[in-house]
């Protein structure tokens, strides 16, 4: 089996199959594609999300708040059912402060974080009392000149970009120069003005890097992190009372790729916040901020196979999706080398894989490759393909408007 054969990889595994037909909620995938309507279209499994919050729930210290962090799916019935789950949100643009607050989650446990805020989005957000992440000085002085104009006092916590880097991250977003956060030598001097400016502050958000797999790596982070936060604690003008150490836990998307062992990282954040950051902070609410490991894992990309073709020997399942929904797969969002996602013909499941072939989407590009030369059963026109590890940075992190193809539906069942 190549990358991406059904039978490699524990994604898969996650769907029952019945006849052949994966299901999905319960649901068999052609009768909830004749349900739906049409292809393509995401689907995001509640079971799923419920399981991944308590694995969760079950492994991390009990006095840590989880925090979704909508960026990774905005899907407003996504974010309703976690409403129930998680104990906050954290948003990054207008649009998602509106989607987290359309639900049930009080305002005070929603953060605000990204480099860029408008006046108007930070506006919202003063009046809403959400929690600003600080990135840069100069935000932090137009939040005291809106507040000041409005009479209002916001919630404001530094973002810190750390003074090290974390290896082993699918993506590095501390250490260096970055657009996120205060580099963390300055924040002393930043400390120093904000107690000036009449905002209220409540702590740091610390967050290294995302998509990481390794436990001992993760450890070592919460740990530079904890030490990093009481160390600029002497410089706060006021308690710390929120402390975002990020998340930064990873899904495996590729056949060497080996699930996060989530116990040990639980473990030792517990022994931290009770020997390191309780006697010196006893006031900090420790936040662990997750996107993608929470609903990476419970969602699904499908589209269908619309034509079947065979150049110079190689086979080519032609769908009607492509890059412009799921940019993540095509490899076409981060990846140095190009890796296939789990993939699977999601009606053929108890069909043997016979056959190489080269899933495409419809686009007229060379780059719109969903799957490249993976061993699948022998697929026909009309066919549901389905791309795996498709809940996290899917059809929001991709360019829907590209060759003004239709926007597929997203749904949760």
């Amino acid at each position: 089996m190549s990358a991406g054969a059904p039978s490699t990889h524990p994604s898969i595994r996650a769907f029952p199959v019945r006849e052949g037909c994966l299901e999905v909620g319960g649901i068999a995938l052609t009768r909830l594609a004749e349900r739906v309507g049409q292809t393509p279209f995401f689907v995001y499994d509640r079971r799923l999300l419920n399981d991944r919050i308590g694995h969760l729930r079950r492994h991390l210290p009990a006095e840590v708040a989880l925090h979704y962090a909508i960026k990774a799916n905005p899907m407003p019935a996504v974010v309703q059912h976690l409403a129930g789950l998680v104990d906050g949100f954290d948003v990054a643009s207008a649009d998602e402060m509106k989607t987290a607050l359309d639900t049930p989650m009080p305002a005070e446990r929603v953060s605000f974080a990204g480099p860029g805020k408008t006046s108007r989005e930070l506006s919202q957000a003063i009046a809403a009392r959400i929690l600003i992440e600080i990135e840069s000085p100069n935000e932090m002085r137009r939040i005291a000149d809106l507040a000041e104009r409005s009479g209002q006092r916001p919630r404001v916590a530094v973002r810190v970009n750390p003074d090290f880097e974390i290896r082993g991250s699918g993506m590095r977003m501390a250490g260096g120069p970055q657009q996120f956060g205060i580099d963390a030598e300055q924040v002393p001097e930043i400390l120093l003005e904000l107690r000036e400016l009449g905002l209220e502050f409540m702590g740091f958000h610390i967050f290294a890097g995302s998509q990481n797999l390794h436990a001992d790596i993760l450890k070592a982070s919460q740990e530079r992190i904890i030490e990093l936060a009481l160390s600029l604690s002497a410089h706060a003008p006021g308690p710390i009372r929120h402390l975002n150490i990020g998340g930064g836990f990873g899904i495996p998307y590729f056949p060497k790729d080996v699930a996060l062992d989530l116990q040990p990282v639980g473990e030792n954040l517990g022994k931290l916040i009770a020997q390191r950051l309780r006697p010196a902070l006893p006031d900090a609410q420790v936040i662990i901020e997750l996107g993608r490991y929470v609903v990476g894992e419970a969602g699904l990309y499908v589209t269908r196979v619309i034509d079947r073709k065979l150049s110079r020997g190689q086979v080519f399942l032609v769908t009607d999706g492509g890059l412009h929904h799921q940019l993540a797969a095509s490899g076409n969002f981060g990846q140095v080398i190009r890796r296939n996602y789990p993939i699977a013909i999601g009606n053929r499941l108890d069909e043997a894989a016979t056959e190489t072939a080269s899933v495409v989407g419809c686009l007229c590009t060379p780059l719109d490759l969903l799957a490249d030369k993976v061993v699948l059963p022998r697929a026909e026109v009309g066919d549901l393909v389905v791309l795996f590890q498709s809940g996290a940075y899917g059809l929001t992190a991709s360019p829907i408007r590209f060759l003004s193809h239709p926007v597929p539906l997203e749904i949760v069942v």
